[in-house]
């Protein structure tokens, strides 16, 4: 992201800024609520220890469906968008293998 951001803004002639400031913007953003209604069947079942949750936490989305989900509903949480993966390996609680495949998704796509 920060090589990304560099190339935009010498094309535009400003002043890139620097990775710290660049890691503490991501750190502050907040991630979206995911209304359980419009996953699909699989990953809501990975839900199921959240009781009638209306909306889910999207980093939550994330570790639940590498934890307690089925292939589809793990394969729907590594074609979630990078900033939740990340947030999500964050989390405490994780079973090791599930954490070591988000792992091999974040490798994989280049997130660290």
């Amino acid at each position: 992201v920060h090589r990304e951001l560099l190339r935009f803004c010498d094309r535009r002639g400003l002043t890139a800024p620097s990775r710290a400031t660049l890691y503490n913007a991501i750190e502050r953003i907040e991630l979206p609520e995911i209304s359980t209604a419009t996953l699909p069947t699989n990953v809501r079942d990975a839900l199921y220890n959240l009781g009638v949750a209306n909306t889910v936490p999207a980093a939550q989305l994330v570790f639940y469906a590498f934890n307690y989900g089925t292939p589809d509903a793990l394969s729907f949480a590594a074609g979630a968008p990078w900033l939740w993966l990340l947030r999500a390996s964050r989390l405490t609680g994780w079973r090791p293998k599930s954490l070591a495949l988000l792992q091999a998704v974040l490798s994989y796509r280049g997130i660290s």
